[in-house]
């Protein structure tokens, strides 16, 4: 009998490129057919045949307080029915910019968008405007967005420029792009004393979400601070992904470094669309309408989606949110490790606040070389053992995962005990 999800499936490639509006629930990397969902509530989301299952995308991070939480869906009723968009400033967006200048003390002023692609693309250009300068700097395996600045792999040598990974991406664009190794401080140096003054901008995942969870050596972002102070570059932090997840002050508090801009998204916008790009003030005075960097949206700063975001913020801002939420990521990664390990199955895991990665290899990965060479086959044929069973982590071995505060103890019990099955299979 053909499911609801196949039938769903057939139907939307008719109409939808690949079936998808964003390709990685195509399932291209893993096989199979993508679930298409119709609910969700607390830690669990339901597909299109009724099957529940504990959800570890969570929106791919917004879900920080759990799905349809009843506080933010309230909230979201409430905005609603004031009216949906109205193209003129409200109160609220100027709570939220105050609140997100209060909890990311490097940001003195901020501007809020729609996606985190817009927001890291108008960073990028505010960080031309101010310095006058062309080149930036991005890192191999760190994803900010589909602007065409960035949609570039590394070149094939140190000094040289990056290569267009898309189609439709000018050679012309990709030649101001210089894509460096991540966590490799000397290549930073290198780099910097043999062009410094015409950098423009350095732009980096301090916690990696996107070549799956690789987190940032203190010594690499140390040495990026220095250098971009140096020598008058913006060190922009990509924290759409970290931004709340991995802590309330984000990874900059984790690592006591303050960069000249942020890019935010998922978490502030609590599931609807809100992103947002800030930093320091003598910057964000570049853009329209005090300065010429040019920089505008229609539904920027939407009335709905800011309340479900700042109804997000106050949540996560209760005692003990961080704490509890750490130790389930804590107890998820350990359980699935020592599973792991009775099968006797190479594989290792981390996490950091409320996101987690999962590498069928032996030891945790620190370069995106390292995370290429995990064994992609493994982690698919554990992806259906565990979808089998009920558990959705992200359909590919590049992505981060996540957990919110609504995964209790019933829910990583279930995961692990689940895992413990999946793992025989690839034993």
């Amino acid at each position: 009998m053909t499911s609801k999800n196949d039938s769903l499936f057939e139907r939307a490639q008719r109409t939808t490129p690949g079936g998808v509006n964003s390709p990685v629930r195509a399932f291209r990397s893993v096989g199979g057919t993508p679930r298409f969902i119709t609910r969700a509530e607390g830690p669990y989301f339901w597909d299109a045949d009724g099957k529940r299952y504990i959800d570890y995308i969570g929106s791919w991070g917004p879900a920080i307080v759990g799905h349809a939480h009843p506080v933010v869906v309230k909230a979201v009723q409430d905005a609603a029915a004031r009216g949906l968009s109205f193209g003129a400033p409200t109160e609220g967006e100027i709570e939220m910019a105050e609140e997100i200048c209060r909890l990311l003390p490097s940001i003195e002023q901020v501007r809020l968008v729609s996606s985190g692609t817009e927001a890291a693309m108008s960073a990028l250009r505010l960080a031309r405007g101010a310095t006058g300068r062309d080149t930036i700097i991005k890192f191999e395996g760190c994803y900010h967005g589909h602007a065409d600045s960035l949609l570039v792999k590394a070149g094939s040598g140190l000094l040289t420029f990056g290569n267009p990974t898309s189609a439709g991406v000018p050679e012309d664009f990709a030649k101001h792009t210089l894509v460096l190794d991540y966590n490799d401080p000397q290549q930073l140096e290198d780099v910097f004393a043999k062009m410094g003054d015409s950098i423009a901008c350095v732009i980096v995942e301090p916690v990696a979400g996107n070549m799956n969870l690789l987190r940032a050596t203190p010594e690499f972002l140390q040495t990026m601070r220095r250098l971009c102070s140096q020598f008058g570059a913006v060190l922009i932090f990509d924290e759409v992904m970290s931004g709340f997840r991995v802590a309330l002050g984000g990874a900059q508090a984790v690592y006591g470094i303050a960069p000249d801009l942020t890019v935010l998204g998922k978490v502030i916008g609590g599931g609807l669309p809100v992103a947002a790009f800030g930093g320091r003030a003598d910057l964000m005075q570049h853009l329209a309408p005090l300065g010429s960097v040019y920089q505008a949206g229609t539904l920027s700063g939407n009335p709905v989606a800011v309340a479900a975001g700042m109804t997000t913020l106050k949540l996560i801002q209760e005692p003990g949110f961080y704490e509890a939420l750490g130790a389930q990521t804590t107890k998820l990664v350990q359980g699935l490790s020592q599973a792991a390990r009775e099968s006797g199955v190479t594989f290792s895991a981390d996490a950091i606040g409320g996101m987690f990665g999962l590498y069928f290899a032996s030891d945790i990965p620190g370069t995106y070389a390292e995370m290429m060479m995990c064994d992609k086959s493994r982690f698919n044929t554990f992806f259906h053992a565990m979808l089998d069973a009920g558990v959705y982590l992200a359909p590919s071995a590049f992505e981060a995962g996540f957990v919110s505060a609504q995964h209790d103890d019933a829910a990583i019990d279930a995961t692990i005990s689940a895992a413990r099955v999946a793992f025989t299979r690839i034993a």
